[in-house]
């Protein structure tokens, strides 16, 4: 989730393409130029330990949209895709 939020704050479209899980990932990521990331609050997960397949994390990600703040309340779902954790959906709340 982390290394996501992170992806999205630089715009490394590659890296959330690749850890998007195939069945959902879309063509392109589209970002908003005058959107900046600028903190992740992980408020819960679930699963995600070394013999799980399947994980969940609750989690806040603040912003900053010509000089707003603002923050995006999010449960994800992940997966386990030939050993590595992808994302596979999200409800975004709040």
């Amino acid at each position: 989730m982390r290394s996501r939020f992170s992806a999205f704050a630089v715009g490394d479209e590659a890296y959330l393409l690749r850890s998007w899980d195939p069945s959902t990932r879309p063509a392109e990521v589209d970002f908003d130029p005058g959107m900046r990331w600028e903190r992740l609050e992980i408020l819960g997960s679930t699963g995600g330990g070394p013999f799980h397949t399947e994980a969940t994390v609750e989690f806040r990600a603040h912003y900053r949209v010509g000089g707003v703040a603002g923050d995006m309340h999010e449960n994800s779902r992940f997966r386990r895709d030939d050993g590595a954790w992808v994302y596979l959906d999200g409800v975004v709340t709040d």
